[in-house]
């Protein structure tokens, strides 16, 4: 049987990972990975996490079997975190998934048991993997436009143009803050037409929150999300601690399904619960309690928003650096985008063949299609970065 199986592409961003260990080069950058890094170079453990861990090292009694669509009041404290008081809570379905990925994957699920010939419609660019797991479930993907590689933002009238051919039974993914790959996102204003474009459409929108904190702040970034959802019937939403929580390979996401009727919340309860069956059966929980733990306890909650807000301005302070050293070498404001851009990537807009000079004469390694990872910089590398892209002619 095995013998029909065929080889499957390598992951571009891991097999980039491995090219740059290979590298011998002491002064060489990896701005590929999507992990946030400080200044060492180190993914830290955050300080809340940390005694949360201590914590529940101490009160935990049992490592059986948490609920089918995970503990209530971790499901709580997340949709707390991402919708605020947006819906009132008897309006929203949840539950624990491995990772923002495996919400992703879930909501999808969702959507298709919906609608079996669902149509997604997807930013382009976006997060690849949006596009693998789409591929592999066999769900048609429908990209819009979305990144102007000429303003290096937003190309708004686009995107309205091509989301305007969505319709009633399609799903139209946005990223709720922080852009992946590109770092430019939509305005209040404009995420108030996407919402009046969907109201119209009757299409349903799905909204991926990966890295809320990372850009304006945790309301600030959350209030996409919060206009979508207390604005449109129904709303889908994936959202992963990973970032902000720092807990990457503890897998802590959740998936939601908000109806502005509550006579749907059970239905699409029961819903989740039983597709979590059919997929992993029961979520992880270590992380989770630990999400909990922090985001229920003041003390903890108030020493994990300042150590977020302190990551968050960190990566602010390098894109000015970034931006004001790229503009002194080159004597020009075409940079200026790189300060603009919010969460931990960029998109500088070179091409292949400028990426491949950046790895091989720089050692500054970039996805291929020049996406950066703000967070991969420090003080020292930022110097090196700008002079690496005004010598490949970026």
């Amino acid at each position: 049987m095995f013998e029909t199986l065929k080889e499957q592409p390598a992951d571009k961003i891991l097999a980039l990972v491995q090219t740059y260990l290979d590298d011998p080069r002491e002064t060489k950058i990896d701005l590929g990975v999507g992990v946030y890094k400080d200044a060492d170079g180190k993914t830290p453990i955050m300080r809340a996490v940390k005694d949360a861990e201590k914590r529940l090292w101490e009160t935990e009694t049992t490592k059986s079997y948490t609920k089918l669509a995970g503990e209530p009041a971790f499901l709580d404290a997340m949709i707390g975190l991402v919708l605020g008081d947006a819906v009132p809570r008897d309006t929203v379905a949840a539950a624990a998934t491995p990772g923002g990925t495996g919400a992703i994957r879930q909501a999808f699920e969702l959507a298709r048991m919906a609608n079996p010939d669902v149509r997604v419609f997807v930013s382009d660019p976006t997060w690849p993997n949006h596009l693998s797991i789409l591929k592999h479930m066999g769900i048609a993907a429908v990209p819009y436009r979305y990144f102007d590689d000429e303003s290096r933002g937003v190309d708004f009238d686009g995107m309205m143009e091509d989301l305007a051919q969505a319709k009633k039974g399609d799903v139209v993914l946005v990223h709720g803050c922080c852009h992946n790959p590109t770092g430019a996102n939509p305005n209040m204003t404009e995420w108030q037409a996407i919402v009046d474009l969907l109201l119209e459409t009757g299409a349903v929108p799905m909204v991926d929150i990966a890295y809320q904190g990372f850009g304006d702040g945790l309301d600030k970034d959350a209030e996409p999300t919060r206009l979508i959802a207390s604005s449109v019937p129904e709303t889908i939403i994936a959202a992963s601690c990973s970032k902000n929580l720092g807990i990457y390979r503890e897998r802590t996401g959740v998936v939601m399904a908000v109806s502005q009727k509550a006579s749907a919340q059970k239905l699409n309860q029961g819903t989740l619960a039983y597709l979590n069956r059919q997929l992993y059966s029961f979520p992880p929980d270590h992380g989770a309690r630990l999400v909990t733990t922090v985001l229920t306890d003041d003390a903890l909650r108030a020493d994990w928003r300042a150590e977020l807000e302190k990551m968050r301005t960190g990566m602010l302070a390098l894109r000015e650096q970034l931006a004001a050293e790229l503009q002194r070498l080159s004597g020009s404001d075409r940079f200026g985008f790189i300060a603009q851009h919010r969460g931990m990537f960029s998109r500088l807009g070179a091409t292949p063949e400028q990426v491949d000079q950046l790895r091989d004469a720089h050692g500054v390694y970039l996805v291929g299609d020049s996406r950066l990872n703000i967070a991969g910089l420090n003080e020292k590398s930022v110097p090196i970065l700008a002079k690496a892209i005004i010598d490949v002619g970026i």
